[in-house]
């Protein structure tokens, strides 16, 4: 007589499923989510671009910009030019500020910076106050009050800058703007786009400034805006 040997234990789990139908299942589970994200970044990331390239086709730079050698996106922010944004200059970009006559610059990145690129704008001849924003994010009113306590107190025209010189720079643009007055929020964020693709969370900030108002975005934002950020924040630390 034969006798039919149970299958071993550890092939059979509580319930009648076995391993492999679990491995199956959980590889399911994790292409639907990676099938989800990639819709969500594709939603996200393409469609501020989309909409980014469009707005900078619709609107003409503000009066007064003009190409410096070594500072990209370089464009005032204020009507009076006591305020000019750009990205982060390179040496020749600062001696270009000092010859024209620019007293301080807002340095914006909260990256580790070589002691060259710390020691640029004294070399230069510059004022430099860093009030750093993680790159993607908005400042904190603290930062924002600070901010326009140091362009207001400037001997001269001030330049704030980030990296590439677009969302955290637009940001604290935007938020400069509407306190004093000089925008509307819509306004503030559709100058951003013009300049460059902002993310979702300084979008949603720019849109809900006010003249006293300058509140860093909601979790649920910022959740979904880091998400979408995240490869190309992956891409820059590379």
């Amino acid at each position: 007589m034969t006798v039919v040997a149970p299958p071993p234990p550890s092939l059979t789990l509580p319930g009648g499923r076995s391993r492999r139908a679990l491995r199956r299942t959980l590889l399911r589970t994790l292409a639907a989510l990676g099938l989800s994200y990639l819709a969500l970044w594709g939603t996200g990331a393409l469609g501020i671009l989309v909409l980014s390239y469009w707005t900078r086709e619709q609107t003409r730079p503000p009066e007064g910009t003009r190409p410096v050698h070594g500072i990209h996106h370089f464009q005032p922010v204020t009507a009076g030019e006591e305020l000019w944004r750009g990205a982060a200059p390179s040496p020749t970009g600062y001696r270009e500020l000092a010859r024209l006559g620019f007293t301080t610059v807002v340095d914006l990145r909260a990256e580790n910076l070589s002691a060259a690129q710390l020691a640029g704008p004294h070399r230069a001849g510059l004022d430099v106050v860093r009030l750093p924003v993680r790159d993607g994010q908005t400042p904190t009113p603290h930062q924002v009050r600070r901010f326009a306590g140091v362009v207001g107190a400037a001997p001269g025209p001030v330049f704030v800058h980030c990296g590439a010189g677009v969302g955290r720079t637009g940001a604290m643009a935007a938020a400069y703007l509407v306190r004093a007055g000089q925008e509307s929020p819509s306004g503030a964020v559709r100058r951003n786009l013009a300049v460059g693709p902002p993310s979702i969370e300084q979008i949603y900030y720019a849109l809900n400034l006010g003249p006293r108002r300058a509140e860093q975005p909601p979790f649920p934002v910022v959740a979904v805006s880091r998400l979408v950020d995240a490869p190309r924040r992956m891409w820059s630390w590379l």
